[in-house]
């Protein structure tokens, strides 16, 4: 594991997680229910197989509940947001982390060929990177005390 990692590195260490996606035409009421009985703090929104929104603890805030809404009456359509930041495989994790801070987001569905592969949390690329600081410290002591295998 390095700093220098792709989000294939991610994706791996996630391997036993299902990506959970929710349709436009559900309520509000049910991502909030599905996002609480995963807990994940956001959903893509999937329809006929292609991606075509997110919606995030922070949509339903704003969106349902400052304004009054039902979140039972409400769609997941009317408070996603259709403009998906998307990243691929390939990569780097420092430079998702740097896009994530840029455009304000706190997840990134993962996308190969067009299609959704998966989701990274900026918790998960946080968690990865301190667990590979913390092995690039370890390697560097074993070094300077001279029991690096290297």
């Amino acid at each position: 594991m390095e700093i220098v990692d792709t989000i294939t590195s991610i994706l791996n260490e996630k391997k036993s997680r299902k990506v959970w996606a929710i349709s436009p035409d559900a309520t509000v009421f049910e991502a909030i229910e599905m996002m609480s009985s995963r807990n994940v703090g956001a959903l893509p929104v999937v329809w006929e197989d292609k991606l075509v929104g997110i919606v995030s603890e922070r949509d339903y805030t704003r969106k349902v509940i400052l304004k009054g809404r039902s979140s039972r009456e409400t769609p997941v359509s009317a408070i996603m947001t259709g403009e998906v930041i998307t990243v691929v495989p390939s990569m780097k994790v420092v430079s998702c982390l740097q896009l994530m801070t840029d455009k304000s987001v706190r997840h990134l569905p993962v996308l190969v060929d067009g299609r959704l592969a998966g989701i990274v949390s900026i918790g998960d690329l946080v968690r990865h990177i301190i667990s590979a600081q913390g092995a690039l410290i370890s390697q560097l002591r074993d070094y300077v005390i001279g029991s690096y295998p290297g």
